[in-house]
């Protein structure tokens, strides 16, 4: 009896043992279809919810079990025997699988084990492993693999190498050295020259474009072009790379902004800068489906560039068309008409040919030497350094026929060059691109609006020397009409104060007012009027020169063909439709006309701004191509073209570029003291001790900041720049 009670209980036990077994297997599967079922947001959320640790005690195994070998007991957490799949069937949806992240894994805890008596009484032990997912060892992060061709991977490493040791072989600009470590950096350092060891169409196009340099009126041997032919190994493709690169920047950068600074030419210019950003020329030629069309984009694109390069090939005998020769002869003169005699014209059947030399489409076949062949004639003697008397004699027809080809090429390129200083957009977009262009060794003025020549005058411009006109790009801000005349401080110093020495009442004679400050400085100036030396009207573009362009009553010099003659500021033939002009471009609804300017002359002056200023471009064209597309000479009045082709003949390489440190514009005055009889007028004390200087007096204002000299640049000594 007491046996079968003995079994009996041992039976119990191995039946609660089996019970427990079914309870954990079933809440684990069921805990696992929930997780199945759990998105990913919900599974993100269980993680962040704190749990209690669960209890290191393992389920029961086999080996605590001892079952009757008689005895079956199903798993319900078994699969159910699989049957032969019927059509009448639907089989249920499978749950959706979500694919858990590493750190999901590791931060979400282990649902807890439910605890039976059997779990209670069996000691502690290690835990069990966990699943394979979470067991397994966090994986090592995968490089990402390299976009670099198997071919082109060793002159990658040799470009990561070259360009990680921040050398400056092949870069000697801080900005070129960074755009390349971005570039390459971006691409896994793959070249992008050549690909398998072959040019790529990029390269082949780069490479054209530097050859072509002279083209541009560049140097070729500015830009060398590695030869990639012989380049076998990694370590010669990878610098052939960076040398390819390196003279497509230096092409870029001159095209753009010049071989020369013009710093480096005179302290009278003054162009604003626009220097290229290298990033933007890699991006722009690696990616344009012409680089060479691309690279060629950074020379000027204005229309008289684009001419000037035309007649550039011409003169090296690329270009088309008959050479003209003119014949020996009697000499050509043109008499006009006086008061005394009728006008004289003379014909000759060389007249023709000389038309077309001349450029004169008009008549072409006209044989009668005019006014218009004799002015023609006297522009090409003015080009070429002679005398300019419209007279076609034995020395000009020598001219004619033997032009200095080699000097003529010279003139071209230096013109070319300054093209590169100017900007790029010359005009304002609000006004329809409206800007102003005047022309120093041509003596003319233009105004442009929409590529269209929209009106033209005559200028006289500064005299030769100190007294020079002055390069430069600025805005016209407003017109001032009856402008009092404030003397520039250099005609106060170096004229009118030497002549009261000898003339104490010469000042008052020429209706000049004199005003003496406190500290013993001078200011002289002319009150508005008929006589006033800047006329009736003053165009205002403030600029550290302090020159501007105005009216005169002296209107015999517009006549002369050479019309240097002023102290550096502009003179304005017909300054009155200049007004009306520049008041109809920026104020359009107002219709100024010539007579309504002229009806507001008086004695008080008046400023007529402008809602949107118009740029004022000052030009210094020997070299040009007119209207007809005949190519222009002037002569070479201050000399800027022969010091560029000194400069240029006389190459510094890269120096050229630099910007050289010239003395900046002094407004001081110098303290005076006047002879007896000079009539000084009181100026109240108003302005200080020194009154106000000569910029804020001509433009109102403070007088601008003068830009600081470059690092390691010793500025010459100052001199006065007044006009």
């Amino acid at each position: 009896m007491r046996d079968c009670l003995n079994h009996r209980a041992g039976f119990d036990r191995v039946l609660m043992t089996v019970a427990a077994t079914f309870l954990t297997v079933s809440a684990s599967s069921a805990l696992a279809q929930d997780q199945a079922r759990s998105s990913a947001a919900e599974l993100a959320i269980e993680a962040a919810i704190p749990r209690p640790e669960p209890a290191n005690v393992p389920p029961p195994t086999a080996s605590d079990i001892k079952l009757d070998t008689t005895a079956t007991v199903q798993d319900s957490a078994k699969e159910p025997a699989k049957e032969p799949a019927r059509a009448d069937v639907v089989p249920a949806p499978a749950p959706e699988k979500v694919e858990t992240k590493p750190s999901d894994v590791a931060t979400t805890p282990a649902p807890e084990a439910p605890k039976s008596d059997t779990a209670k009484s069996e000691p502690a032990t290690a835990a069990p492993a966990a699943p394979a997912t979470a067991a397994a060892p966090a994986a090592e992060p995968v490089k990402a693999a390299s976009n670099v061709p198997a071919a082109d991977q060793p002159v990658a490493d040799k470009l990561r190498d070259i360009i990680g040791a921040k050398t400056s072989r092949h870069f000697d600009r801080k900005n070129e050295r960074a755009a390349i470590e971005k570039f390459y950096g971006a691409r896994d350092f793959a070249p992008v020259w050549t690909q398998g060891g072959s040019l790529t169409t990029a390269a082949k196009g780069v490479i054209a474009r530097l050859k072509d340099a002279a083209s541009d009126g560049l140097n070729p041997a500015d830009y060398p072009v590695p030869d990639f032919a012989s380049a076998s190994t990694p370590d010669a493709l990878a610098d052939a790379e960076l040398k390819l690169t390196a003279s497509m920047f230096d092409y870029a950068r001159q095209a753009q902004s010049g071989r020369m600074h013009w710093s480096q030419v005179s302290g009278d210019i003054l162009y604003p800068e626009h220097p290229v950003d290298p990033n933007e020329v890699l991006a722009k030629v690696t990616t344009a489906t012409d680089a060479s069309a691309a690279l060629d984009s950074y020379n000027p694109p204005h229309k008289l560039y684009k001419e000037l390069k035309a007649k550039l090939a011409e003169l090296r005998g690329q270009g088309s068309g008959p050479v003209i020769e003119i014949a020996d002869g009697p000499a050509l003169k043109y008499t006009p008409a006086s008061k005394k005699q009728a006008e004289i014209v003379v014909e000759d059947p060389r007249v023709p040919q000389l038309r077309a030399k001349l450029g004169l489409a008009e008549n072409a076949s006209d044989t009668r030497y005019d006014a218009a062949v004799a002015g023609a004639m006297r522009k090409f003697q003015s080009g070429a350094e002679m005398k300019a008397t419209g007279i076609l004699d034995d020395k000009t027809v020598k001219a004619l026929n033997t032009p200095k080809r080699d000097k003529q090429i010279d003139v071209v390129l230096v013109n070319m060059e300054r093209w590169r200083w100017l900007p790029r957009d010359l005009g304002a977009p609000a006004l329809g691109d409206a800007y102003v262009i005047l022309n120093i060794p041509d003596y003319t003025l233009k105004v442009m609006q929409r590529g269209q020549q929209v009106w033209t005058t005559r200028v006289v411009t500064g005299k030769p020397g100190t007294h020079a006109t002055p390069l430069l790009t600025e805005t016209m801000k407003y017109i001032t009409v009856n402008p009092t005349w404030n003397v520039p401080p250099s005609i106060v110093y170096n004229e009118y104060l030497p002549a009261l020495q000898q003339d104490p009442t010469v000042l008052q004679r020429m209706g000049l007012k004199l005003e003496q400050n406190r500290d013993g400085s001078v200011h002289i100036s002319q009150p508005p009027g008929e006589a006033n030396a800047l006329g009736r009207i003053r165009f205002n573009f403030p600029n550290k020169f302090l020159v501007y362009q105005h009216d005169t009553p002296d209107k015999n010099l517009f006549a002369r063909e050479d019309r240097a003659f002023s102290h550096g500021c502009m003179r304005v033939q017909n300054p009155d439709q200049y007004a009306s002009v520049l008041l109809n471009i920026t104020m359009p609804n107002e219709k100024y006309t010539p007579e309504r300017v002229r009806s507001m002359y008086g004695k008080s002056e008046i400023d007529l701004k402008f809602p949107t200023p118009v740029p004022v471009n000052i030009t210094y064209q020997t070299a040009f191509v007119d209207d007809a597309g005949k190519l222009q000479f002037r002569k070479d009045v201050y000399g800027r073209d022969a010091t560029m082709i000194n400069v240029l003949k006389n190459n510094r390489g890269k120096d050229l570029e630099a910007v050289v440190a010239h003395s900046q514009p002094s407004y001081s005055r110098p303290a005076t003291t006047l002879p007896s009889g000079v009539a000084v007028a009181n100026n109240g004390g108003g302005f200080g001790s020194s009154g106000p200087n000569f910029f804020e007096r001509l433009f109102g204002g403070g007088a601008p900041t003068p830009p600081p000299a470059p690092v390691g640049r010793r500025p010459q000594q100052q001199r006065v720049f007044t006009r």
